[in-house]
């Protein structure tokens, strides 16, 4: 009786551990928690400035507390944009201030300057840097690290890059380099639009390249994430999406991003004051042929929802948005099949045409041309065809080679 009763038990306990679904792991670490693990140390008697955002965190918690709570020397904080907290929206610009939470002076790194001063540095011996970029030129922080990465060169201070996964991925590179001419602060590098970089490799090809203001050797240094490999989307780190800034509220979002951004260079809305900014496009006069957007589904495996909605203002994400109060006519984005199956920069090209064929008053606006990097203003204007990048694409992964660090 007792040998049948412990086989019965056995009999359960196997069913039960095979009829349990594989828990997913997080395999990645950032290099903000292999800081933590393994640099700790190093900043002991060090005056340190945190250059971070709201994503800057470990198990839940901001790295600025947490750095405090171990015993380092934490004293200047600085805000890119959105802010240290995360609480502006985009383009909004940032002041000087204090951190309530820490009492810790705040310097603005996206207001009257970009670029630490002198000042700022004062009581600064080495700054770490953990902002995410999302892998597409025009997102600012990337123009942030390199104007730092010049500061602490002029200052002859250290600069610790805590890198990050890119979200798209490290193989996914697409668009133009950018053209000279449209060179701004949301278009720094002469890269294409999605490079397949991280943050630390591309300050390192900003430095292999010449492409900063460097009057001698910045004093810097990556700490690389661990457990990342180029072929990996962010869903398959194991990640917690934390949103990096406020009109990209998940993973979807940062992923169509590349391609819906080029909405922001037209008089139509980008989803900005919706629920779905970058998910959602449109306008008051904007059409919907349901035969052309089910090839467009096709063509790129989404799905292409049409909706109406109307943008207003919301505290910290977008004030004043474009169409404000007004009803629109859209198209809500949402992937159908794998991320492999989508290229969403050529998607964004293929629904600005769609856009500029059923919109009566559509209008593009020069700001494109900095988002894309060509005169795609003009392209779009004269009806032109959309040339290809593939000769730029390819001729920039050969130059990208030696800076990859993973």
């Amino acid at each position: 009786m007792k040998s049948i009763l412990i086989s019965f038990l056995l009999t359960l306990i196997l069913a039960g551990c095979s009829s349990k679904e594989p828990q997913k792991v997080n395999i990645v670490k950032t290099g903000a928690e292999v800081l933590l693990d393994q640099h700790l140390a190093e900043l002991e008697g060090k005056r340190v400035g945190l250059v971070m955002n709201p994503t800057s965190r470990v198990e839940g918690v901001h790295m600025v507390d947490t750095l405090l709570s171990l015993g380092v020397n934490v004293t200047a904080l600085f805000a890119a944009e959105h802010g240290f907290r995360g609480e502006a929206g985009a383009g909004e610009q940032i002041t000087d201030g204090v951190d309530e939470e820490t009492g810790l002076p705040v310097f603005s790194l996206y207001g009257s300057a970009k670029k630490p001063t002198a000042e700022m540095l004062d009581e600064v011996d080495l700054l770490l840097f953990d902002l995410p970029d999302m892998g597409v030129r025009f997102y600012t922080y990337n123009s942030t690290m390199g104007l730092v990465m010049e500061a602490i060169a002029e200052n002859d201070k250290e600069l610790w890059i805590l890198d990050r996964p890119n979200p798209l991925g490290g193989k996914y590179v697409a668009g133009w380099i950018l053209r000279d001419e449209y060179k701004s602060f949301v278009g720094s590098y002469p890269v294409p639009i999605a490079y397949g970089m991280t943050m630390g490799e591309i300050a390192r090809m900003a430095v292999g390249e010449q492409w900063l203001d460097l009057p001698a050797k910045p004093n810097y240094k990556v700490i690389k994430t661990s457990g990342w490999e180029r072929d990996m989307r962010w869903p398959d780190t194991g990640l917690q999406w934390m949103a990096p800034s406020p009109n990209l509220p998940a993973i979807e979002h940062a992923f169509f991003y590349p391609g819906t951004v080029i909405f922001e260079g037209t008089n139509l809305s980008e989803g900005r004051g919706t629920e779905n900014p970058f998910l959602t496009i449109g306008a008051p006069d904007f059409e919907i042929s349901k035969e052309e957007l089910r090839e467009l589904e096709l063509k790129h495996s989404v799905v292409l929802d049409s909706i109406t909605f109307t943008p207003r203002s919301i505290l910290g994400k977008a004030i004043h948005p474009k169409h404000e109060g007004q009803e629109c006519t859209g198209i809500r984005v949402s992937l159908q099949g794998d991320y492999e199956d989508t290229d969403p920069v050529r998607l964004g090209l293929d629904l600005l045409k769609y856009a500029r064929a059923h919109t009566p008053n559509f209008e593009m606006k020069a700001f494109a041309n900095k988002l894309y990097g060509i005169n795609l203003k003009s392209i779009m204007e004269n009806n032109e065809e959309i040339p290809s990048w593939q000769a730029d694409v390819k001729a920039f992964k050969e130059q990208r080679t030696p800076y990859l660090l993973y």
